[in-house]
């Protein structure tokens, strides 16, 4: 009989990482692949991308609604419960033998709880991972003891996952699925891309992802006006804008992104969903990531480009030599750029290793996946206490 996997995504970036883990279980005779599409898969306002799975070749075996039309704290704490709630339906109808989920958002949170209360294993994809600016930092070491297996994307993020208890023989350094997934890629030449986007690179190029910081005191609406007053100091730079997520104040910024580019017309364009392959096409073309994107600090260091990594947001994770941490203020900013296209640190991007990558990250998940044994009792995990002379590297 064939176990049952469970795979759920919530958002596009998301869908993305996972997908060529979910063709290697598609493609296994001795699994039945359930992909559960939620939160901002569904929503027009999102760009409805449940459709580009569909287009994928994947049979979308529940659809969870979950996502209030609002992103205030309460509306998004409303979703997350409302998430449990439906879940709990989705999970008794599916039956899955494993659940496996990534990374870190309210709506991974909400699956979670629902599966663990009610005896379903979970893998995470992707914990470890410290991000001080954000609710996703609680999440996700909340998921992490909610879970069964754990694959991480470097060494450290496995002694953390480990430091929080999980027993080392379940947890593994896998590598990012990310970098992988933009590695293996064919990507578009500068034309097909210019033509996919319609937008014509100039001579100096960033794309600019900013996300909402939840627990920051400068707000998401201030700090978003101070990266695009700082742009004002480079008139000849061409802007990539990608939208924020369905997190507190993401339409705001948005709404902003959406006003500066109607004013920056000729340098300037933005995409609700620009789609795994120009997104990581764009990156052989631009000069940086900036934002406070987590793309910035995992896949963008491969491409040999510079990140400018705004705030606090993305805090604690491991990084690059290619990254330039800066504080959300115009002057930092535009400090920050300057030295992005300095001809130092351009020189410096040419001996930059990336953390994140290893070699067949969504291979090594399938085959770890495949020959452990999921059955009941081995869910009554113990909490791993660490030897006294431990030390997290």
């Amino acid at each position: 009989m064939k176990r049952k996997i469970c795979i759920v995504t919530g958002a596009r970036a998301e869908y993305d990482l996972l997908k060529p883990l979910m063709r290697l279980f598609q493609k296994d005779a001795a699994w039945e692949l359930q992909v559960v599409a939620t939160c901002m898969h569904l929503s027009p306002e999102f760009g409805l991308t449940v459709k580009l799975i569909e287009e994928d070749g994947f049979l979308i075996k529940d659809r969870v609604e979950m996502l209030l039309s609002a992103d205030t704290g309460s509306a998004i704490a409303k979703s997350t419960g409302l998430g449990v709630i439906s879940f709990a339906d989705s999970l008794r109808r599916l039956q899955p033998d494993v659940l496996v989920v990534l990374g870190d958002r309210f709506e991974t949170l909400s699956v979670v709880l629902a599966a663990f209360i009610m005896k379903i294993p979970v893998v995470h994809i992707q914990g470890g991972e410290i991000t001080k600016g954000a609710f996703d930092e609680g999440f996700r070491h909340a998921i992490t003891k909610m879970s069964y297996l754990h694959f991480t994307a470097t060494e450290v993020y496995r002694q953390r996952v480990i430091q929080l208890g999980e027993t080392p023989e379940r947890v593994f350094n896998v590598g990012s699925l990310g970098v992988e997934s933009a590695k293996k890629l064919k990507l578009l030449s500068k034309e097909a891309l210019e033509a996919a986007l319609n937008f014509k690179f100039r001579s100096k190029n960033i794309l600019v992802t900013f996300h909402p910081v939840t627990l920051e005191v400068l707000s998401s609406e201030a700090q978003m006006a101070n990266l695009l007053s700082a742009f004002a100091a480079h008139p000849d730079l061409g802007i990539i804008f990608t939208k924020a997520n369905a997190d507190t104040d993401g339409r705001i910024i948005n709404t902003m992104i959406d006003d500066y580019v109607k004013k920056n017309k000729e340098r300037s364009i933005a995409f609700t969903v620009m789609g795994h392959l120009n997104y990581f096409s764009a990156l052989q073309y631009v000069d940086a990531v900036v934002g406070n994107s987590s793309s910035g600090i995992i896949e963008a260091p491969s491409f040999g480009i510079g990140t400018v990594n705004i705030g606090a947001r993305q805090t604690g994770r491991i990084k690059a030599a290619s990254v330039i941490d800066c504080e959300p203020d115009i002057g930092s900013i535009q400090a920050a750029l300057g030295h992005l296209f300095s001809s130092e640190f351009q020189a410096s991007l040419k001996m930059v290793d990336n953390p994140y990558e290893q070699e067949n990250t969504s291979q090594k998940i399938h085959e770890m996946i495949d020959k452990t044994s999921l059955n009941l009792e081995l869910l009554k995990k113990q909490f791993y206490d660490l030897p006294l002379n431990f030390t997290l590297k």
